[in-house]
């Protein structure tokens, strides 16, 4: 047997206990078949806890996270909870705490899920998002002067940092060259009217384009970036953005791929305990009811497994879900339409390891 790994299991607010578990079940199949073992250590951060104690993120835990080898969330957000509240206090501290500067999603259509964009398949919509993930305006620095009246300011500053730039582009040259796919990277952003903070992004990324000369460096403002992302979606490898750009189109390509019940991502701290997750919300309204897809969620814990290097476990995992929705059992990607329940979509995947 190979390395025995200590998974942070956050289960987290709404359907995200339901969609974890069934993540976990996927992941105890795989491991039996891939010849690796792990130890869980599952934390109760999220709406309730906050409710009860008023207690988010403690820095106890933080410390205690820096030990393990990976972090496995559900969802997060509470109807009960000031909107913000956990979001900041909880994702974004893990984010920041543990210096996860990469934010990675891959935009896959997979065989049998529907597209909204017309005459497009599977073969067209396979692009990576490479978002930075620790600073830009997500840092939170500024401030409202005169709250409430008439003359109020209301100030929020994004703040780029030649070391946060340069490794997110290198990280984004590093994947694309792994990938072996178009071998083009894209740079997202507004130069053209952020002049000083996105003139450092596309110098940083011309000089370490340099350092690659066997990728295509190719940009596209944010703005084009979008329509290009319906209109041509296969012009994509990797593209690289900030991070509120990168918040911005991942749900677009959500939304390209076939809807949030397919779209994964993961937290990266390539030096660190990085997190993943499905990047859809923690859906109250279908808290208990076992009618969630947690193909996100699945998907997630493959990305979980290739990042700590189970390379054949991960690619387990894509084969089992691409098999699952195109078997005919899914008749939809919909809470409460799959045909089948969050613990039976779970079954299937496993079934199919």
């Amino acid at each position: 047997m190979g390395k025995t790994y200590k998974i942070g299991v956050l289960p987290g607010d709404g359907v995200g206990p339901e969609i974890i578990r069934e993540g976990m079940k996927v992941v105890a199949a795989v491991s039996k078949k891939a010849g690796f073992k792990y130890e869980t250590v599952e934390y109760d951060f999220g709406g309730d806890r906050y409710l009860k104690t008023g207690e988010i993120l403690p820095d106890s835990a933080i410390e205690e996270m820096k030990k393990l080898d990976t972090i496995y969330l559900g969802s997060v957000g509470h109807p009960d909870v000031k909107t913000g509240v956990l979001e900041k206090g909880l994702l974004l501290k893990l984010r920041f705490a543990l210096d996860q500067y990469i934010n990675l999603r891959p935009v896959i259509l997979y065989p049998g899920v529907p597209t909204p964009i017309k005459d497009k398949g599977p073969e067209d919509i396979d692009f990576v998002v490479v978002r930075e993930n620790t600073e830009g305006l997500y840092l939170g620095v500024g401030g409202i002067l005169k709250k409430d009246t008439p003359d109020e300011v209301a100030v929020q500053e994004m703040v780029n940092t030649r070391k946060g730039v340069e490794r997110c582009i290198r990280y984004a040259f590093e994947l694309t060259g792994k990938r072996k796919k178009k071998m083009k990277l894209t740079l997202c952003d507004k130069a053209n009217v952020l002049t000083y903070a996105h003139d450092l992004w596309q110098r940083a990324f011309y000089q370490i384009a340099k350092d690659y000369p066997g990728i295509e460096a190719d940009h596209a403002f944010v703005d084009a970036t979008c329509m290009w992302m319906v209109k041509n979606p296969e012009w994509f490898d990797v593209i690289v953005t900030c991070n509120m750009f990168g918040d911005i189109i991942t749900d677009l390509g959500a939304m390209v791929q076939g809807g949030m019940g397919v779209a994964a991502g993961g937290n990266i701290n390539p030096e660190g305990v990085s997190m993943f997750e499905p990047i859809h919300g923690s859906a109250p309204k279908y808290t208990g009811k076992n009618v969630i897809n947690p193909i996100a969620t699945i998907a997630a814990g493959g990305m979980m497994l290739d990042t700590l290097g189970e390379k054949k476990a991960a690619e387990m995992i894509d084969k089992a879900i691409r098999e699952a929705l195109t078997c005919g059992k899914i008749k939809s990607l919909a809470a409460g339409k799959m045909g089948l329940s969050t613990s039976e979509v779970g079954d299937l995947v496993v079934s199919l390891i």
